[in-house]
């Protein structure tokens, strides 16, 4: 508690809902936002659950009020707008439009090879300017010499290196 500042405390009385009801100042002139209250059913549009808990629009002007009351008529002397427009006071997207395909794919692919592009770079320069060059025991001609020392000093003559070589005939058994 040796560190507890104004700050904090109203951090704290912000997370616990306190401030955020009243819509406090802090110190120093900062308003504290107001967070949505997540204690009520919110609309989503989702397609695994088409039919949201709430409607789309939940404070109606003037026409969608009067339009709520027609409904309650027969639908018969509803337009084709003015039903549409009742779909539209409950729903957002329609279910077809929520199954159209998005060009998300493309951005995501973009991003993916930005990234692996700029691996390659990153790859490509520590090749060149970081690691060091191979070591001269790597080349072939300093292979061939080795092998070359090793059969003459043959070693592991019974069953390693040197087992496998013809000193008679000079080469390599078959």
């Amino acid at each position: 508690m040796l560190g507890f500042s104004v700050f904090r405390g109203t951090n704290l009385l912000r997370a616990r809902g306190l401030l955020s009801a009243v819509g406090v100042r802090a110190a120093h002139g900062h308003e504290i936002a107001k967070g949505e209250d997540l204690s009520v059913p919110m609309y989503c549009d989702r397609k695994d659950t088409p039919l949201p808990d709430v409607p789309y629009v939940r404070k109606l002007n003037t026409e969608q009020t009067a339009l709520k009351e027609k409904e309650k008529g027969s639908w018969k002397n509803l337009t084709n707008e003015e039903i549409i427009a009742l779909y539209h006071i409950a729903f957002n997207q329609s279910y077809t439009d929520m199954q159209k395909s998005s060009n998300e794919w493309k951005t995501v692919l973009g991003g993916v090879f930005i990234f692996l592009g700029f691996t390659g770079l990153i790859v490509w320069w520590q090749t060149r300017y970081v690691y060091p060059l191979k070591p001269h025991t790597l080349n072939e001609e300093w292979k061939q010499k080795q092998a070359k020392r090793m059969l003459d000093m043959q070693m592991n003559p019974i069953e390693g290196f040197a087992s496998k070589w013809d000193y008679e005939k000079n080469e390599w058994k078959k």
